[in-house]
């Protein structure tokens, strides 16, 4: 399927941005920052608690990005800075796999 870039730190969270992936069949890396080789990525998961959104937009390949519901200023700032799409952290832990599955079609 996809090579998925997700960045998160937080082992609990990254079991759960890992575990849904693989299971979709996706080749998962986990990190804590885009890195220069984020473009050879198909798609990127972003802790937008961990990483500016900035550098998660810029960094080239199409971009999920989730917050704590209760954090809208973040939510505002991954849609100012070009977050492809930002949802609640709840959102992504239920729906991770078919939200990376519609990224990757909105940009073929």
């Amino acid at each position: 399927m996809a090579r998925v870039l997700a960045l998160v730190t937080d082992l609990m969270l990254a079991s759960r941005v890992e575990a849904p992936l693989t299971a979709a069949g996706h080749d998962v890396t986990l990190r804590g920052d885009p890195g220069a080789d984020a473009g050879d990525f198909d798609a990127i998961v972003a802790d937008l608690e961990l990483v500016d959104p900035r550098a998660v937009a810029s960094a080239g390949p199409p971009s999920l990005g989730f917050y704590s519901h209760v954090d809208v200023a973040t939510r505002r700032r991954a849609e100012a800075a070009g977050i492809d799409v930002v949802v609640p952290r709840s959102r992504m832990a239920r729906e991770l796999p078919d939200l990376v599955a519609g990224l990757l079609e909105r940009t073929r």
